[in-house]
């Protein structure tokens, strides 16, 4: 976050003369998840690299936008660039950012990618909401595993299972052994929990839809996971950024906790 931190706080230097920033939802809340006895994959991941589906999404509407207002000075992000994106959505009153840190919306829940336009033109503008409507609740707090999930909606990133199973390069250290609950790609708990996400519909997207016998793969399928069905599974999926050798580790580090519990 310290990285080119100038540029999240001024739009202006991602587009020149930068007047608004239209922010984006786009649900992925899967319509059918994994079996309950298995290693766990986000779900954001179940299907085609989100990057990829919603960068052309933006294309097409970005390209619309300038066939009607002519010559402007307009570019879209998906988690490609510092984007404030959490707090320009917040702005945008598309929701509030809960305790877990991520956007809550109120007819939706929290189970959707962020997107953003940035553009040279004055818009007519909402407003953020006056409630954060997270209240007391500390359900996403408590079940934490890691406790990752610090005051003042704050994240210790070092300790979120997401980033040991997907952005650590290194051997999973082992004060977080036995803390994992079988997830080796992302995790979703914070969410799972939260009372909002039992508005989550789901999502309409094919590209999301994960490819054969995923859904179905128990834990012994995990284990006997050769690299080209990895490649096959995973072929445009976000996944692909743990690498095999990855996922492979994280399912390693999970079967001596159990072997180490027997």
């Amino acid at each position: 976050m310290e990285n080119h931190f100038d540029v999240r706080l001024n739009p202006d230097k991602l587009v020149d003369g930068a007047k608004s920033v239209i922010s984006l939802l786009y649900n992925y809340f899967p319509p059918e998840v994994q079996t309950r006895e298995t290693y766990k994959i986000s779900k954001y991941a179940y299907g085609e690299d989100y990057h990829q589906v919603v960068k052309k999404k933006l294309t097409q509407l970005v390209q619309y936008i300038q066939e009607r207002s002519g010559d402007i000075q307009i570019r879209s992000f998906v988690d490609s660039a510092p984007v404030m994106e959490r707090v320009w959505a917040e702005k945008a009153g598309l929701g509030w950012i809960g305790k877990h840190g991520l956007l809550i919306n109120k007819q939706q829940g929290s189970f959707f990618f962020l997107a953003e336009i940035i553009l040279d033109m004055e818009l007519s503008y909402d407003h953020s909401l006056k409630t954060d409507h997270c209240g007391t609740c500390t359900k996403c707090v408590d079940a934490c595993p890691t406790e990752a999930i610090l005051p003042g909606k704050t994240i210790d990133a070092s300790r979120c299972i997401s980033y040991f199973t997907i952005e650590l390069r290194d051997e999973i250290p082992a004060f977080v052994k036995g803390k994992f609950e079988d997830w080796i790609f992302g995790c979703d708990i914070c969410q799972d929990v939260c009372p909002w996400n039992r508005f989550s519909l789901p999502h309409q997207e094919p590209d999301f839809l994960p490819q054969k016998d995923f859904l179905s793969m128990k834990k012994e399928d995990w284990i006997q996971l050769e690299e080209s069905t990895f490649d096959r599974i995973f072929k445009k999926s976000a996944v692909k950024r743990a690498k095999y050798t990855g996922l492979k580790r994280n399912i390693g580090f999970l079967q001596k906790v159990s072997k180490s519990s027997d």
